[in-house]
């Protein structure tokens, strides 16, 4: 593992990996819906495979997360369900060209691609006010808190796909409306990078991750590592992948 990896990865407030560590000695299981040989789930089906639900975190966002899979994307390459299996009601998966209904008058909704105009974070209350008031209500983290900072959006679109495939997408007609969200430059620490391109292009669960972090933070509260949860199973699998590497003397 790279210092780089080690850095990214250390420090997460992880559920035990316990169960994982117990699923991987028992070995490649059938998925119960589609029969197919899976670890861990079925990204098929999105379907735990050797594990109880029990097994796994549950993670509360505090907004609603739209995946748009690209529909040549790898179903074994893509994090995407990794999302949907930890925070279940929040997250939904769509497979292009099908997208979700994205209603402007109801909720406030971004989409996280860095187009040439996207904002940062720390320019959408501004972009989601008039008049210094919120567009549509705000949501806090908790409503019990009346100290909690109000987050200007409801829903965020990501895209699931290589960057070659982006365009096919990204220049839909239903999603022109939406307002573009860059962010932070960050490696990534996933083992499956795409050939040509730079470490900067973030897996879909480390995008979905450090979106939130950074959203928290800036619009909540200090973050206390409430969506580290969400990277569950991808830091088992780098560990496992590494170990793998190192035993092979390939790093």
């Amino acid at each position: 593992m790279s210092d780089q990896d080690r850095s990214a990865l250390s420090g997460l407030l992880l559920a035990s990996h316990a169960p994982l560590d117990d699923a991987q000695r028992a070995g490649r299981m059938k998925c119960s819906r589609c029969g197919a040989s899976r670890m861990f789930y079925c990204y098929s089906c999105c379907a735990l495979v050797g594990l109880e639900p029990r097994d796994v975190p549950s993670v509360k966002l505090p907004v609603k997360i739209d995946i748009i899979k690209h529909p040549h994307e790898t179903d074994g390459k893509s994090t995407a369900v990794q999302a949907k299996l930890l925070a279940p009601q929040d997250v939904t998966i769509y497979t292009y060209p099908c997208i979700p209904e994205l209603d402007h008058s109801a909720e406030n909704i971004l989409l996280v691609f860095p187009a040439p105009d996207a904002m940062t974070l720390e320019e959408l209350w501004e972009h989601f006010s008039a008049d210094g008031e919120p567009r549509v209500k705000r949501v806090k983290v908790s409503e019990a808190d009346p100290d909690a900072r109000g987050c200007p959006i409801q829903r965020v679109v990501f895209i699931d796909c290589t960057w070659n495939q982006t365009t096919r997408i990204i220049t839909d007609e239903r999603l022109q409306a939406l307002p573009n969200v860059e962010l932070k430059s960050r490696r990534s620490c996933f083992w499956r990078r795409q050939k040509g391109s730079p470490d900067t292009y973030l897996a879909t669960i480390e995008a979905i991750y450090y979106f939130l972090k950074d959203l928290h933070s800036h619009y909540f509260s200090e973050y206390t590592g409430e969506y580290d949860n969400l990277l569950f199973f991808f830091s088992f699998l780098h560990k496992l992948i590494n170990k793998a590497k190192q035993a092979a003397g390939k790093v």
